[in-house]
């Protein structure tokens, strides 16, 4: 089960940055984590976050290291969660990025 999420990729806000962490106690409940689910979660979590702050103070590598910090967080999310919870997540994911004017080439 697949779902593709678009960002738009024209119009990147060059002031954008990733400075904030993920609040995993809210996306646990939102997600109705099992134990193990939530601690792995907030493994992916943590590096997600190192990920992103990583690409949003890089210039020369900016749009890779984004891509490569959103998708690989969804590949790791994806073999952690159900389906029903990657889809729930899916739409998290996306109006937080959006949110915050980070878009993915």
């Amino acid at each position: 089960f697949l779902v593709a999420i678009t960002f738009a990729a024209n119009n990147k806000s060059e002031d954008a940055k990733w400075n904030g962490e993920i609040n995993v106690n809210k996306l646990s409940s939102y997600l109705a984590l099992s134990a193990s689910q939530s601690e792995e979660v907030k493994q992916i979590c943590d590096y997600f976050s190192e990920q992103m702050r990583r690409a949003s103070h890089s210039r020369k590598n900016h749009d890779a290291l984004l891509h490569n910090a959103v998708y690989g967080n969804l590949k790791l999310m994806k073999g952690t969660l159900t389906p029903e919870q990657y889809t729930k997540y899916l739409q998290v994911i996306n109006v937080t990025l959006r949110n915050r004017d980070i878009e993915v080439k």
